[in-house]
């Protein structure tokens, strides 16, 4: 086919972002073509990046693997893609893939970046794969056991998949910890109890930290019994974290690790690489208790107002769906 044009978001300046046009290739040996169909944005993160607060130590840490641009701005960012092949491998051709991938119309790429999606997964939800995978290494690194008391702080959509995959866990009990009373028919939705910080069990064998707030990190070490372990998730930017480590947290010897998915977790890090945990996410998907997740659907043409707004008043907000255009 030649040539062909694409639309791309780009982040301009803090709190700016436009929509552009791009040129991309025919695809050569070893490469797909991909027709976007559905994105989302990772609001946590994004909301970083939109509003220039990557940290400069953590420019290099911090870029998707398609990024285009560099930290603050002008900048190419998002890791959430679903399409449909249009060009490449005769395996790959007119199927459904997952790419991290930015906030773009089509792309070109290898054909190893993209993860045909498992039977049963609709692409609508497919779109929780980068959020899935994130929560998938959580649980990894929280190891939690069968029996176990365990609370998640922060409701968003990386608590509330990691609430759900340890709350399958035989004999688990797993409460999700928000400020936001609305998280409870959430939490409801997904087999897992609720409570506001004030009111949150304490004496857990597991705490883990989602919320991306300094205080839910308080409220985590305040909840964790002897001797636990408290899971950090959160990701700060460039944000101050004042972690209290005085009151009980030596004479209840407790533990304060962190967990990120840029790294597979360690105790599986020997038999499971990237691609290898990607499919695993995907096929996690296949639970239509996750449909609670999506609080929104917009079009690509209204992401860059969508993003601001995302920015500028986050309450209430879980995943933000992006539906493109059926023509780029």
């Amino acid at each position: 086919m030649g040539i062909m044009d694409v639309r791309a978001l780009w982040i301009l300046k803090p709190g700016q972002a436009r929509i552009g046009t791009e040129t991309l290739p025919e695809p050569g040996p070893g490469e797909v073509r991909v027709r976007a169909r559905f994105g989302a944005v990772s609001r946590g993160t994004e909301a970083l990046v939109f509003q220039g607060e990557v940290p400069p130590s953590q420019h290099q840490a911090m870029r998707a693997p398609f990024q285009a641009g560099v930290f603050p701005s002008p900048v190419k960012y998002g890791y959430i893609n679903v399409g449909r092949v249009e060009a490449g491998p005769e395996s790959l051709l007119g199927r459904d893939v997952f790419c991290l991938y930015p906030h773009q119309t089509g792309y070109v790429v290898p054909a190893t970046a993209v993860t045909p999606l498992p039977d049963g997964l609709p692409p609508e939800r497919a779109v929780l794969a980068a959020n899935m995978e994130t929560a998938l290494n959580v649980a990894w690194d929280a190891a939690p056991r069968p029996g176990d008391r365990v609370a998640v702080i922060g409701a968003g959509v990386v608590g509330c998949l990691t609430a759900r995959l340890i709350g399958r866990i035989p004999g688990c009990t797993v409460t999700l910890v928000d400020t936001d009373p609305g998280r409870e028919a959430v939490a409801a939705a997904l087999g897992v109890g609720f409570a506001a910080p004030a009111a949150a069990p304490g004496d857990q064998d597991l705490v883990i930290h989602t919320s991306g707030n300094p205080a839910g990190l308080a409220t985590a070490l305040g909840l964790a019994g002897i001797e636990a372990t408290v899971i950090e998730a959160s990701w700060y930017g460039d944000t101050p974290v004042p972690a209290p480590l005085g009151e009980a947290f030596h004479s209840r010897r407790l533990t304060l690790r962190s967990s990120q998915v840029g790294m597979v977790a360690t105790a599986q890090r020997p038999r499971w690489d990237y691609a290898r945990r990607m499919a695993k996410a995907l096929e996690l998907l296949r639970d239509p208790a996750l449909d609670v997740l999506f609080t929104g659907d917009c079009d690509f043409d209204d992401l860059p107002e969508v993003l601001a707004r995302l920015a500028a008043a986050p309450a209430g907000a879980l995943c933000q769906r992006i539906r493109y255009p059926e023509e780029n």
